[in-house]
This record gives C-alpha cells, structure tokens and sequence, in this order.
C-alpha cells in the first residue's frame, strides 16, 4: 500500500516540512471559510476581545451604560403608562433611523406593538452606545463590533417574527392563512433555484440582449479576458473622439446599457458619441492566475489598441466605473508615466483611487481576512457570487435581507423586479490572483495613493495624470463613498470636475434624464486651484435639477472636436473584424 502524500514528507527537511504546514494550513482554512461564508473567525475574536478587555477596564464606560440603560428603561416605562391611560396610542420615546422602515405601519402604533417595537429601539440604541466609543480599542476593532451587534439585533429585529409583526398577522387574518402558504412556496420555489443555481425569480423578465443590453453594436475584438463591444452610430455625425468604457470585472458590463430608456450608452450615442465599452469574461477556476497587471494589459491596454486601429490618430474619452474606474486610474497613470498620450480625458464613476476611507467594507479587511480569504480562493480558484453578494447584503441587511425575508415567506408576496434589480442578481466571480491583488495592494497596503504600486515593475502615481478628470460620486454609497472619491483631488495634478448626485453607488449613476427627482452638485478645480475639503466642496458647489448626464456629456463635448462622420464598425484590415452582435458571447457565461 502506498504511503500517503503527508505521512511520506521527510520531518527532518525543514523545506518540506514547511510545505507540509502550508498544505494542511490553507486545506484547514479553505474548509472553515466555507462554512463561515469567507469571514475570518480569528478576526472576529480580535475585534470582540479588543472590545470587551478594554471595556472591562473602563469602568467610567460602565457606569455610563449602566445609567443609559436605567434612563431607557425609565423612557419605555413612562412610554408605556402614557398610552395605558390614552387608550394605546400616545407620541414615542424614541423613533427610527429616517433609512429604517421596518415600524412605519399604523398597526406598530396600537398596543402591544408600541411596547415591542420601542423598546427593541432602544435596545438598538443602547448597543450602538456599548459598542462605540471606548478608550483604546482600534477604529477597525470598533467598527467591526458594532457591525456585528448591528446585524445580530436586525435578526432578532420583532419585524422578522409572526408573533410579533401586526403587520404580517393583519395579513394573516385576511387571506385566511394563504399568505403564509404563499410564502412557503415563495420559499421552495427560491430553494430549489438556489440549489440548481438558478437565477432569481423575476429575472426571466429581462433577458440579456432581448430586454436589457439591447443598444446596437458589434462584437469587434476579443481575447480570452475581454470582448470589446462598438455601438452603431445614432446620428449622422460625431465627435472624432471615441470613448471606452471601462465597467467593473466584478459585475456585467450591461449596467451601463440597460433598458433603452435608461442606458447610459445609448444616451451617449444620441449625443453624437462613438462608444466603446468592456465586457469581461466571467471567470472560472482555469483564469486562478489572472492578476491585476493581466487585467490592465488584456483588458484596458488592448481595448485601447483596438480603438486606436478603428480610428486610428484619435485621442480617447476613457470612463472607468467603480472598480473599473479604479483599473482605469492605473493604466492611465502608467501610460502618464510612459509618456503615452493617447488619451483626451478620463472619467471616474463612482470610483477610488485611496482606500483609507472605503466604507463599510473596509470592516472586511485586514491580514487575517485577507490571508483567510485567499486561502478560500486559492483551493476554488476564485472567489463565488454568492459569497461576494453576501458580503455587500449584509452591508444593508435591513433592506436587501430581512425585509426581502419578511415580504416574500412571511407576507407571502413577490417584490416585483426592475431591470437594476435583475442585473444586480447577475453576479460574476473573481479570479484568485485578480482578488488577492485588489485586496493587499489596494485596499490592505493602500500602494496606489501612496506611491507605490508597480506597473512594469516601476511605480505610478495618479498625479503624473495630465489630462482633465471628470470624478462623480454618489450620496448614500456604501461601495465607493464619495469623500473617499472626492480624494482625487488630493491625488491628481490637474483640472477635476467632481460631481456629487443624489442616489447609491448604482441607482445614483444610472439616472437617465426622464427619471423625474434627481439633483446634482457639481465644481471645477483647476490644477492651480487651492484645495477644498469635502465639508467646503459641499457648502460651495451649486445645485443643479434633473439628472446628471447631461452635464458629463457637456464637459465631454466641450473637450472633443468638431463633429465629423462616425467611424465603420471594426476595422478587418487592421485585424479587428467583427466577430458577432453586441452584447457578444462574455455577458451570457454563468
């Protein structure tokens, strides 16, 4: 019988005995990552012990929580008596978050359910108290606890129960018990789709290339990382400068190109705008070793070839958006750094080049993370949709959990899906190397803002940028907040326009024009300007109504040259002919 791969390592042999100990290492975590859903116990336990040693030697803290808590109680006491004697309804004692909606029915008013859902509040409160503000525990420590105590109390939230939902048991009274028969098979239905892998129910409303990336284009290039889409022209002439398009390899390009009343591409098109975007190729365990240089070359770099052939002695409109935008700072700056000047201007959507202030998911990393995360990533070969949609759920877990749970198995009925909704539900994965990259050099190390990022193993720097920046961020941006976008200014060297608009890190860029309610600020710097910090920025930049679209493409127009007739599609005797129809073959892997 042959002798097993560990029981045959030579122990003496420090060499293989140190494989050995990374073997079973990355074997162990890998295993406990799946459980875990990618969350590193080790650092949770350092977060929760930071908290609660130095909680323990605080006794000043202590005494305050204590006398916070005799006050709360004493509130939802005099809360109770008042509406005792008023017959069950009187003014609250406390009221929700003006984001939280989970009691803004009349029946959480009516006894009992004013007794629950106010003192569940203050609760809440008390936690936020208790988790916060304690002498020496670190900023990440701190942050990472109140997360924690936030998304256990929105789980034991009374909104989430039959016996203690008015709501969900007025809904119970009136279909007989159907709804909550309903909502089984609501339950069954999205079991069964999970198991099988299935898209989300809703989804089939929207089918890609039939209702939701259905602008006109083809198919000009493609490699084994990217096709390159160009759109037909809509009017008789354009600007002579294209723009490319640079999406996230975390999602699918076609958020940009949704329904056609709201797709940003064709809006840009009917603005006399050749356009070009990326759509990336959804990785599998066989692109592990793609890293983040290999998404520079074979993703913005050759694009940009491309381009160049089909109108060729044209500059380029580059836009990156979110994570894109980030990739496309690199390749920018590097080609600065190279003296390559092929590109007119640069637009940044929602995007970030300094990741100190990154928000929320900033809680998710840190060296045990990171290192706990590849090696969940290193035995699958890159890391899965659901666990990287989990994360960003659970950043807005009221929303996009529990109240999804309430409405469909409780109150047994379906939130009806938009065409965001369904794109959001079109996750993609991430290879291994590409991640591992993005998270240490990036978000971990923070080389891009702070000098030491290599590309061709020399390092960049955003300031060696030249060209004009147009940067927008968005209100209530939980991926890419917009102070932390507002940091281009401190990173570049030349003329930045920052918008700020109404909306999240998606509903905020896609804002067509004809969608009534939006409102922008937006600022120019020049790069001989003095700087202004965000609070400043906010107080000075003027308001402006509608949808932002219109003024981006302003700016574009007043940096593109006179219009001039649009260019074919592909170019087959420079060696990009046209391969298939947008949205090509990338956008439909699962």
């Amino acid at each position: 019988m042959a002798p097993s791969p560990v029981l045959s390592v030579n122990l003496s042999d420090d060499a293989e005995l140190h494989q050995l100990r990374d073997t079973l290492d990355h074997a162990a975590h890998a295993g406990l990552a799946r459980l875990t859903g990618g969350l590193s116990p080790a650092a949770l336990m350092a977060a929760s012990m930071d908290w609660a040693v130095h909680l323990a030697i605080s006794p000043g803290k202590q005494v305050e929580l204590a006398v916070k808590a005799a006050r709360k109680w004493t509130r939802l006491a005099h809360f109770s008596s008042r509406c005792a004697m008023d017959g069950g309804a009187c003014e609250p004692c406390i009221t929700p978050l003006p984001q939280d909606r989970r009691f803004a029915g009349s029946e959480w008013q009516q006894w009992p359910f004013n007794i629950i859902h106010q003192a569940f509040l203050l609760q809440q409160q008390w936690w936020h108290n208790a988790t916060t503000d304690i002498d020496g525990v670190t900023q990440q420590h701190e942050a990472v606890v109140e997360f924690i105590s936030r998304q256990i109390l929105d789980m034991a939230s009374p909104s989430n129960f039959v016996a203690t939902n008015p709501v969900v048991q007025r809904r119970i009274l009136e279909t007989g018990g159907q709804s909550l028969a309903q909502g089984f098979r609501n339950f069954l239905e999205d079991w069964e789709r999970i198991v099988r892998s299935k898209p989300a129910a809703g989804t089939e409303a929207f089918q890609v290339g039939r209702d939701v990336a259905v602008t006109p284009g083809k198919v000009v290039y493609r490699n084994r990382l990217i096709e390159l889409i160009q759109y037909a022209p809509a009017t008789d002439k354009v600007r002579p400068e294209p723009i490319l398009i640079v999406p996230a390899w975390i999602m699918k390009y076609y958020i940009l190109d949704l329904s056609p009343e709201n797709s940003l591409v064709r809006y840009l098109t009917d603005q006399g705008f050749t356009v070009f975007i990326i759509s990336w190729k959804n990785p599998t365990a066989e692109d592990r070793d793609l890293g983040m240089d290999d998404f520079r070359r074979l993703g913005v770099m050759e694009a940009l070839a491309a381009v160049n052939a089909i109108e060729p002695e044209r500059k380029v409109h580059a836009v990156g958006y979110c994570l894109g935008g980030t990739l496309l700072s690199i390749a920018a700056a590097a080609m600065a750094r190279d003296r390559d000047e092929r590109l007119q201007t640069v637009s940044l959507l929602a995007a970030q080049a300094d990741f100190r202030e990154a928000g929320e998911l900033t809680l998710f990393i840190n060296e045990s993370q990171v290192h706990f995360l590849e090696d969940l990533m290193r035995s699958q070969g890159y890391l899965d949709t659901r666990q990287m949609a989990g994360a960003f759920q659970l950043l807005r877990s009221n929303d996009l959990i529990w109240s999804r749970l309430v409405r469909h198995y409780l109150m047994g009925e379906r939130t009806p899906l938009n065409d965001l909704m369904a794109w959001n539900a079109d996750a993609t994965r991430m290879p291994y190397r590409m991640h591992a990259d993005y998270l240490e050099q990036l978000f971990l190390d923070n080389d891009l803002a702070e000098g030491r990022f290599r590309v061709n193993a020399r390092p960049i720097a955003v300031s060696d940028i030249r060209v004009p920046i147009f940067a927008v961020g968005t209100e209530r941006d939980h991926v890419a907040p917009w102070r932390s976008a507002f940091k281009i200014h401190l990173l570049a060297d030349t003329d930045v326009t920052f918008l700020l608009t109404k909306g999240g890190h998606n509903a905020g860029i896609v804002a067509d024009p004809d969608r009534p309610g939006g409102r922008f600020q937006v600022l120019t710097k020049s790069a001989t300007d003095y700087y202004l910090d965000p609070d400043t920025w906010t107080r000075i930049a003027p308001w402006h109504e509608g949808s932002w679209w219109p003024e981006w493409t302003r700016w574009l127009t007043s940096h593109s040259g006179r219009p001039t007739d649009p260019p074919a599609l592909g170019a087959p005797s420079r060696g990009y002919p046209v391969l298939c129809d947008a949205p090509g073959t990338y956008v439909l892997q699962t």
